[in-house]
């Protein structure tokens, strides 16, 4: 893998295309390499996310997430190839259930602030709904198994839930959307 990557300018794309991992050529602004550039991204956001200071046990579990992300990556990127396993999907259902048991059941809608890990989270939440989304309109135009699609989803839920936790843990709390607040300010 080493000699296979010490070349990072080839030059093969110039023309608008990308090699994916089968070896076949396709559009980079295809539906499969738009979902696999939202992925990566999400990753990059996820790393900025584990800048900050959190808990050790989240930030193994974050970094985890991590890694899966880049096998789902993978997967997108060899037509027919899976990666991402009911296993997975089953990892995030039990800590979204770990981390929204302690929290205070919401009763408005609360804003993308807070802390700075939990407003990075926020980034985090809304990115991977955006690979949610390019993740359907592939499955809608080409085969794809059901796992990466339901991995997002509950993902974005989690970082969703993780944004709470972390405004609680930097000592704060939900930023709450004020339905009758004084718009004229």
């Amino acid at each position: 893998m080493g000699n296979r990557l010490s070349k990072i300018a080839t030059r093969t794309g110039d023309a608008g295309t990308t090699g994916l991992g089968d070896g076949s050529r396709i559009d980079k602004d295809s539906l499969r390499i738009q979902a696999i550039g939202d992925v990566d991204e999400l990753n990059s956001h996820l790393g900025l996310l584990l800048c900050e200071t959190m808990p050790d046990a989240l930030r193994a579990e974050l970094i985890s997430i991590q890694h899966d992300l880049f096998d789902l990556g993978g997967e997108l990127c060899i037509p027919g190839f899976q990666m991402i396993t009911e296993l997975q999907v089953e990892r995030l259902d039990a800590l979204l259930a770990k981390y929204n048991a302690d929290l205070p059941p919401l009763k408005d809608f609360i804003l993308p602030a807070g802390s700075r890990a939990a407003a990075q989270s926020h980034v985090c939440r809304t990115v991977c709904r955006r690979a949610e989304r390019q993740i359907v309109s592939l499955g809608k135009a080409e085969t794809i198994f059901e796992y990466p699609r339901q991995y997002v989803n509950r993902l974005s839920d989690l970082l969703f839930v993780l944004s709470r936790v972390l405004n609680r843990f930097a000592g704060g709390g939900d930023v709450l959307w004020e339905k009758d607040r004084d718009r004229s300010l």
